[in-house]
């Protein structure tokens, strides 16, 4: 047996290891408790606490460590106490009957609730329909008004929201029942009600509650399942607790056991569904327990409950705090996925098997990601429970579209959970669970039809009294308003935001139910006529997959004709149309063939601008972007440039698909996007994938905090008033070679550069504070400077920087041409931005830079000619300005190889270049506004040139070319 030094050296060891592994992968406390989806007092105390971590929480570090829990599992298991017979026996100090009954107890607690399972889940292999807890448990959001969120040690605050009503507190679950003895918490249908339950009597029972609930660390934990004591009659007394919930250890509890484990204020009670006791015997119930409380006022109470089945306050005045779980987010949903495939890996000992389910975690959260419509789904633990296991029972495969996910989904939740649990009417009727769909489908096509989210009572009730005549079995048993409340406890679907409104938990729901509707009142031209609005994007998708195929073809040929009528709503209309293909189970292929040659002209994208197009559609286009297979090197470009215009969830998993890519430019995309997307979702997910990260954007204090879980990337840029401190703490100054400052009003110098020794290339962009360059001076590695609305910095400092090979200037200079420019380095490349063209008045002087092979003008300026005279003179870049009508004075120079023009004008004069750039090797245009007409006729007899043009309609004059001498961008789709 293990020596109390033993555990106490095991838990020293596996705290160790996990500090020593933080520091080895340079993660943050803030940076490893984001990633391990852990507060960040649990992750705390694991690292330094005196207690031991549950094994969830090694699981959950392990994983963001990026090493293999089995060892620190095995420490934890070391630093266990033994199982306590010397635990105090509630009246028996000795350690007699009583403390021996309760080791026999938690042992059997720890057993009995250490499975979730789901009810109601039809698989084909049912043993997969329950999963350790221990791994599978994740920590809901608990809310409550702030004016409800008091303690016995004083009140946790009040205020107003935004909107003028009580401001709602938000925490997770241990820290909403931190200090609390009596609480109601309210959910929706599978919710995690039962399992927060579950939890809490594992926890109690194991003596490994969270800090935040240390005051329950002695309690013994009662589970106590409503639905099934009310079918005893009688609701228990103490005494009977173990034998109504069915427990083998009920004959052999000593007697007056219960009794005095309340008394003695060492119980938990968790009493599970007050929803489910018959709407009769709810006041009966309540009783029972105000007489409980009564009796044994120091015992501690967590009683769940739908949020219809009673009333606000119901128990307010016998001091319970009523909390309600929130929906998951997407976080939240995510780490559940991957909880609930690590609770399956568990319980497997084939290694196929385990990495079997490590590609369907990953699989499955990018499905839920990439399908809106399956994100709005799950929401509740219940939901993302059944589509994990769906999943995995169909092999990575979710049933056939996701019409059968809903189908699934709503058989569960209408009959199929309460069926299998044994809840018979506790509203008092039975309904089917195809009356129940055709009253949810009334509800929901008023919604959709009227464009309201939510209806009033009086409509509800009116529409169900008018369906009722034709369901007479049902009519007998209770009127629109009994029929309404029973859809609203017992369904899932439905809620109460306030007193005198319902709505659709699920606007997924909603739809799918909404678009059967539809289809059976033949409604198609609504449909067809609302095709444009967003709000009806789903219903139209899922009226297509209820339709049949007649009524399909019907569909979609009215929305395309529709398109090429609007020309307003046309790329909408055309692309929802090929969406809608993907439910079109059996479809005529001619049909089909229409609706893809009306995207033929559309997908893939091959440009940026097409890209920015495709973006006005909405999110419905992430579904249809393609690749990265069968794409071009300009479509992978735009499709990645579309999803990163988009943002979020959806768009997230096209980015993924292109992180492997190894061409520059789409790796340039993905560098720079995470601004568009959860911060360590896109490092975990893209850029910790990108094959030699090269360069990244700062914008936010989040990214910078996340900066160091990425290797140094070479170039850095950061834009905002980051403090130099904050940066360079974040950077290995042996590595970085580029960094950048954008719109940075705190930086004055740039003395805290100089452990920098591998930087390169600065660039200063809009820092009006930094006045002294001295530093430059001293620091011979830069060879690349960039000075943009920086005017208060002294240029005279430039002059001692003879290390510069490259310079750029957007700013207003003391001087009026380049030959008064302090600057004495021997340049090779010069950057005039339009401030600085527009401040200087002559290139007189620029002869002074013999070596300057490259030259960016951004704006005309006089002595153009000055240029012809630079002899190493290879690019010339002209991006904004007169353009071509610079070299009308221009003298040959046939050392220039290289033009770029970015402004053009149909007026210009191709010829011009012939005559004064004889040796011209490439020449880029690229065309803005209504100049979008290029004639190459002028440049006939250059053999050696080509051509780049991006942004013309249409480019006359390439015969005089071999095809490959010239490209454009986007590129004529034919």
């Amino acid at each position: 047996m293990q020596t109390d030094g033993g555990r106490s050296a095991a838990l020293d060891e596996l705290k160790e290891r996990l500090r020593r592994l933080r520091v080895e992968r340079r993660l943050s406390m803030a940076g490893l408790e984001q990633r391990a989806e852990l507060g960040h007092t649990t992750a705390s105390r694991a690292l330094n606490g005196a207690t031991v971590p549950s094994e969830a929480t090694v699981v959950a570090l392990a994983r963001a460590l990026r090493t293999d829990a089995v060892p620190l599992l095995e420490l934890r298991r070391q630093a266990l106490p033994p199982a306590p017979p010397e635990a105090r026996a509630l009246g028996d100090a000795g350690g007699g009957a009583d403390a021996q009954f309760e080791v026999r107890y938690r042992r059997y607690v720890e057993q009995r609730h250490g499975q979730l399972s789901v009810i109601g889940l039809d698989l084909s292999r049912p043993e997969r329909a329950c999963w350790p807890l221990d791994a599978a448990y994740l920590s809901l959001e608990l809310s409550t008004p702030a004016h409800s969120a008091a303690l016995p040690n004083g009140p946790r605050g009040i205020g107003a929201g935004p909107d003028g009503g009580m401001e709602v507190r938000v925490e997770r679950a241990e820290q909403a029942l931190a200090g609390r003895r009596r609480t109601l918490v309210r959910g929706l249908a599978g919710s995690g009600k039962t399992t927060l339950l579950q939890w809490l009597a594992l926890a109690t029972a194991r003596r490994n509650l969270p800090g935040e609930l240390a005051h329950l660390d002695s309690c013994l934990p009662f589970v106590l399942p409503l639905r099934t004591l009310i079918r005893r009659g009688e609701l228990p007394a103490p005494q009977e607790y173990l034998a109504a919930v069915g427990c083998p250890l009920h004959a052999a509890q000593p007697p007056g056991w219960a009794d005095q484990v309340l008394a003695d204020g060492l119980a938990l009670l968790l009493i599970d569904g007050i929803d489910e006791v018959p709407q009769t015997q709810r006041t009966h119930t309540r009783q029972w327990l105000r007489e409980l409380l009564a009796a044994y006022p120091q015992a501690a109470y967590l009683v769940t409950t739908r949020p219809s089945a009673v009333p606000e306050g119901w128990l307010a005045d016998s001091d319970f705090t009523e909390l309600t779980v929130r929906p998951m987010s997407t976080r939240d949903v995510a780490v559940f996925v991957t909880r609930w495939h690590t609770a399956a890996a568990a319980g497997t000992n084939d290694p196929q098997e385990r990495a079997h389910l490590a590609a369907l975690d990953e699989a499955l959260k990018d499905t839920v990601r990439s399908q809106r419509d399956l994100a709005r789904l799950t929401t509740t633990p219940l939901l993302c429970a059944l589509v994990c296991a769906l999943h995995r029972d169909r092999r990575g495969h979710l049933p056939r579209g996701r019409m059968e996910l809903y189908e699934a989904a709503l058989s569960m939740l209408l009959h199929r959970r309460d069926r299998e649990r044994d809840i018979d009417a506790p509203e008092g009727l039975t309904l089917t669970e195809h009356q129940s769909i055709q009253l949810l489908q009334r509800l929901a096509y008023w919604l959709i039809r009227n464009g309201q989210t939510e209806l009033d009572h009086d409509t509800a009730h009116t529409l169900i009294d008018d369906a009722l005549p034709a369901m007479p079995h049902l009519a007998s048993q209770a009127d629109g308003a009994g029929v309404l409340g029973h859809l609203v406890a017992r369904s899932g679907l439905l809620r109460t935001p306030t007193a005198e409104t319902i709505d659709f938990v699920h606007r997924t729901f909603q739809d799918y139910l909404g678009a059967k509707a539809c289809v059976e009142a033949r409604d198609l031209p609504l449909l067809v006529r609302h095709a444009h609005d967003d709000q009806w994007e789903d219903v139209l998708r899922m009226a297509v997959a209820h339709a049949r195929p007649h009524e399909r073809a019907t569909l979609l040929r009215r929305l395309i004709a529709r398109g090429d009528r609007t020309p307003k709503h046309r790329t909408r209309l055309h692309l929802l149309a090929t969406a809608c293909l993907e439910h079109a189970t059996e479809i005529d292929p001619v049909v089909r063939q229409e609706v893809q040659d009306r995207t033929t002209a559309l997908l893939p994208p091959r440009s940026s601008e097409e890209a920015r197009a495709l973006v006005t559609v909405g999110p419905v286009i992430l579904d249809l972007l393609p690749g990265p297979d069968g794409l071009e090197d300009d479509e992978a470009e735009a499709v990645v440039h579309t999803a990163r215009l988009l943002g979020g969830d959806a768009a997230l998993t096209v980015m993924k698909k292109f992180r492997a890519s190894t061409q520059e430019n789409i790796q340039g995309v993905l560098q720079n996007a995470w601004d568009r997307f959860d911060t360590h979702d896109y490092i975990r997910e893209v850029l910790a994938h990108i094959p030699g990260l090269s360069d990244v954007t700062v914008t936010s204090t989040e990214q910078l905090a996340a900066l160091h879980q990425l290797q140094t990337p070479q170039w850095t840029a950061f834009v905002g008033d980051f403090p130099s401190s904050a940066m360079t703490a974040a950077l290995d100054p042996k590595k970085i070679r580029s960094l950048s400052f954008n719109h940075n009003s705190t930086l004055q110098n740039l003395d805290f550069l100089r452990p920098y020794t591998a930087l390169r290339n600065l660039y200063l962009i809009r820092c009006p504070n930094i006045t002294d360059l001295t530093y430059l001076a001293e620091s011979p590695s830069i060879d690349r400077l960039q000075l943009s609305d920086c005017d208060a910095v002294r240029i005279e400092d430039l002059e001692a920087v003879t290390g510069l090979r490259a310079l750029g200037l957007d700013m207003a200079l003391p001087c009026q041409d380049l030959g008064a420019l302090p600057v004495c380095a021997e340049l090779t490349s010069l950057f005039l931005g339009s401030k600085t063209s527009g401040h200087l008045r002559t290139l007189q002087g620029i002869t002074r830079w013999p070596h300057l092979t490259s030259l960016n003008l951004h704006g005309p300026i006089n002595d153009f000619v000055q240029v012809a005279a630079l002899p190493n003179l290879r690019e010339l870049v002209l991006p904004v300005g007169p353009g071509l009508s610079m070299f009308e004075q221009f003298p040959p120079a046939p050392q220039i190889e290289e033009l770029h023009l970015g402004t053009w004008t149909e007026g210009d004069d191709l010829a011009l270049i012939r005559r004064t750039l004889p040796r011209l090797k490439r020449l880029s245009i690229r065309c803005y506004g209504g100049h979008r007409h290029v004639g190459l006729t002028p440049l006939r007899g250059m053999p050696d040139l080509t051509i780049h043009i991006s942004g013309a309609t249409e480019v006359l004059g390439t015969e005089h070319f071999p095809p490959e001498a010239i490209t454009r961008s986007p590129r004529p789709r034919t």
